[in-house]
C-alpha cells in the first residue's frame, strides 16, 4: 500500500485551511498596539517598570497563541 498525501483541489495549489482558531493569531499583534495597557510606570515587577515586563508578557502571549493554533490545526499524517 502506498502512503499518498492528498490535498483538496484548488486552482492555486494551496490547501484549504479555514479553522476558526486561526482568528486567534491577530491577537498577539493587536493587543500590544493598545497604548492604555502600558502607558504607565507602575506597577513594578521585581523593580522593572510595567512597560518592560509587559513587553515580555506580549512575547509569551504570541508564542502561546501560535503554539496553540498550530497544535490544534495541524493535520495528522501518521
Amino acid at each position: 500500500m502506498e502512503n499518498v498525501l492528498t490535498t483538496p483541489d484548488r486552482s492555486d495549489g494551496r490547501s484549504d485551511d479555514r479553522s476558526p482558531l486561526n482568528w486567534l493569531l491577530p491577537l498577539p499583534i493587536a493587543i500590544p498596539l493598545l497604548p492604555p495597557l502600558f502607558n504607565a510606570v507602575e506597577p513594578r515587577l521585581f523593580g522593572i517598570p510595567l512597560f518592560y515586563w509587559l513587553q515580555l508578557a506580549f512575547i509569551v502571549l504570541g508564542v502561546t497563541t501560535t503554539t496553540l493554533v498550530y497544535r490544534a490545526t495541524r493535520r495528522r499524517n501518521r
